[in-house]
C-alpha cells in the first residue's frame, strides 16, 4: 500500500514543470516561511505578549525534542531506505542530505511538532502550521525522498513530542508563575 501511494503521487513528477516547481518549493523552502511566520507571531498586534512567548517557546521546544531526540532514537533502531533507492521508476527532484533512514521523516516530525506546540496556545496559528506541514509532507513524497508512511510516522512523532513538551511546559509555567 505504501509503495502504491508513493507511486501515485511521485508519478506526477516531471509531468508538469509548474507542478515540479511547486513541489520542490513546498518540500525544500516552505519550512523557512513557516519558521518566520511562527517567529513573527511574537510581534503581531492584538496578541498578548506572554501568550505569544508561550506559544513560540512550546512550539520550538516541541520541535527540538521531536527532531533531535525522538526521531534519531527511532532511526537508530529502524533503518528504512528511501524510495529512490528501491523503486527504479522513482523520480527524485531534490537531493536528500541523508541517503538512508527515511523513517520517520525528520521534516514531518519537526513541523508537525511546531504546529501542535503552537496549537496548544493559539488554534488559528496551529491550524495554519498544520496545513503547511501537510503540504510539505505530501511534497516530500512527490519529490521522491519519502514514503507516505515516513510522513505519517513523522507526524505522529511530532504530535507526541509536542504533547510531552507541552506537559512539561505547563509544569514549568506553573512553577515560575509565568502568566
Amino acid at each position: 500500500m505504501d509503495r502504491f501511494i508513493f507511486e501515485q503521487i511521485n508519478n506526477l513528477a516531471r509531468v508538469f514543470p509548474v507542478l515540479d516547481l511547486i513541489g520542490v518549493f513546498l518540500a525544500s523552502y516552505l519550512q523557512y516561511f513557516l519558521i518566520i511566520l511562527l517567529l513573527s507571531f511574537l510581534f503581531w498586534p492584538k496578541v498578548n505578549k506572554n501568550s505569544a512567548k508561550k506559544t513560540v517557546l512550546v512550539a520550538f521546544a516541541s520541535a527540538t525534542f521531536s527532531r533531535l531526540i525522538l526521531t534519531p532514537a527511532i532511526k537508530f533502531f529502524y533503518h528504512r531506505p528511501r524510495p529512490f533507492l528501491i523503486v527504479n521508476s522513482a523520480k527524485q527532484l531534490i537531493v536528500s542530505r541523508q541517503i538512508v533512514d527515511s523513517f520517520p521523516s525528520g521534516h514531518a516530525s519537526l513541523f508537525f511538532a511546531l504546529a501542535m506546540g503552537a496549537y496548544f496556545y493559539n488554534k488559528k496559528l496551529g491550524i495554519f502550521l498544520f496545513a503547511g506541514a501537510i503540504f510539505m509532507g505530501i511534497a516530500r513524497v512527490f519529490v521522491g525522498v519519502h514514503w507516505p508512511s515516513d510522513i505519517v510516522g513523522g507526524a505522529i512523532v511530532g504530535i507526541f513530542g509536542a504533547w510531552v513538551a507541552n506537559t512539561l511546559a505547563k509544569k514549568f509555567f506553573q512553577n515560575k508563575n509565568f502568566n
